[in-house]
């Protein structure tokens, strides 16, 4: 069982924890939204040059997601390519955005109306 996975015991709700640990830093997010725009394998040449991230840096994010089993990578030649390790993470990362977008919309909304209020006046 991969590493990540934790022990037989452990409560599914602690593995979904780490799993969302993995993804909880925006380089990770805006690599997985890379690599989730194309079908085919992307060259680490081609992720730093969208990030603007520092190679060792990206490397260390790249870690991170190859551990937990979220992309895969493979040497050709010179170049090492990722890609998603599952088709279902693009899906995740759509719900995201989406969830995101509903709670600004309802938070806009809120604020639009806050500001139909009539102005209060401080007592002295």
């Amino acid at each position: 069982m991969p590493s990540f996975l934790g022990s037989p015991e452990q409560p599914l709700y602690e593995i979904k924890a780490n799993l969302f640990k993995a993804l909880a830093h925006p380089a990770r997010i805006r690599v997985l939204e890379i690599l989730s725009a194309t079908n085919d394998p992307t060259p680490v040449s081609e992720i730093l040059a969208e990030t603007g991230i520092e190679p060792t840096l990206l490397s260390q994010h790249l870690a991170v997601l190859k551990r937990h089993h979220v992309v895969n990578g493979r040497r050709i030649g010179n170049a090492v390519f990722y890609e998603l390790a599952h088709p279902k993470i693009s899906e995740l990362l759509v719900i995201a955005r989406t969830f995101l977008a509903d709670t600004l919309g309802a938070q806009r909304d809120q604020l639009e109306t806050l500001q139909t209020l009539p102005p209060i006046r401080q007592q002295s």
